[in-house]
């Protein structure tokens, strides 16, 4: 037996509630002989009469009344979840979830994520950072943060401008009664952090210059895992570090850090926000897109259609 829709649900409520197949004709905006015809057919298909039907009056049979207790509560709960799904897409609300890898979500937590938030207050923000790829829709995900150079080719991407780099430094009182190192394999001779990546290896420290790229396998007193504490263990005089420049940037224009190497550190891929191509979206999906975009405008970057 095929399922009835809901119009012919509706129907069956409206006539209840107006006492009349004219009435409820009138509320639902159908003739009158379209309502009769899908109560019809609701009733062939379900092996039962719902109304006991004359030129002056309509009435539930037992049969119909046992069928409206249960229907009725059902239809109020579906109609419930269809008018939220409907709200979502005209007042941002609801969940929105990112995954960054933890420097990006760092970079672009206060001028996109916050500010977003204070625009649409109703919009909750799952932001998960962990340092693997991921594949954003197998593990459901709305959007992702990537440097460009890893962005999926078949999703749309939009550069954000960020200008980004590296930087290695340490606190003053470090250079006291030591050399500044001048080219990166100078750092062979000084105590540095190490840096421990996600899936367990340590990262070699990474320049360029003049198109000439040169690795360094530091040495050093301490190996760490988290930008937050190399930046404590630097600012604590235990060695030299290599961060990206949003961490530590405070730090530099206080002159809690100085900064060494510089030229050696020009500036990377941009970040991009990136997500699949998708129809229907939410109205807190399509702001959380409007106003990255405007964020990419302000700092002269423009969108990555998908392809």
């Amino acid at each position: 037996m095929a399922r009835s829709g809901l119009i012919e649900l509706e129907a069956v409520l409206a006539i209840v509630r107006r006492g009349s197949f004219r009435a409820a004709a009138l509320e639902l905006g159908v003739s009158t002989t379209a309502l009769s015809n899908a109560i019809g057919k609701l009733e062939r298909q379900l092996g039962i009469r719902l109304f006991n039907r004359t030129t002056r009056s309509v009435s539930l049979t037992d049969a119909g009344r046992t069928f409206v207790g249960q229907v009725g509560p059902a239809l109020d709960t579906i109609t419930t979840a269809m008018d939220m799904a409907r709200a979502q897409q005209e007042t941002p609300s609801g969940t929105l979830r990112i995954n960054a890898f933890a420097t990006a979500a760092r970079e672009i937590l206060s001028p996109l994520i916050l500010e977003f938030l204070r625009r649409h207050p109703r919009v909750h923000v799952d932001l998960v950072t962990e340092g693997r790829l991921v594949d954003i829709v197998a593990e459901g995900f709305d959007l992702g943060v990537r440097t460009a150079d890893l962005v999926p080719s078949d999703t749309i991407a939009i550069p954000l401008g960020f200008v980004r780099r590296f930087a290695v430094v340490a606190a003053p009182s470090y250079f006291r009664d030591r050399e500044i190192p001048r080219v990166p394999p100078d750092l062979h001779g000084h105590p540095c952090i190490r840096i421990r990546l996600p899936n367990g290896a340590l990262y070699r420290w990474h320049f360029e210059k003049d198109g000439q790229a040169v690795q360094i396998d530091v040495a050093g007193p301490i190996t760490l895992d988290e930008a937050s504490l190399s930046r404590m263990a630097v600012l604590a005089g235990v060695g030299i570090g290599f961060f990206m420049e949003p961490d530590i940037r405070d730090d530099l224009a206080a002159g809690r850090l100085v900064r060494i190497l510089q030229d050696w550190t020009p500036p990377l891929a941009p970040l991009c926000l990136y997500y699949p191509n998708r129809r229907n979206p939410s109205a807190a999906f399509t702001a959380f897109i409007r106003l990255a975009r405007e964020v990419a405008a302000s700092n002269g970057a423009t969108d990555r259609a998908a392809t």
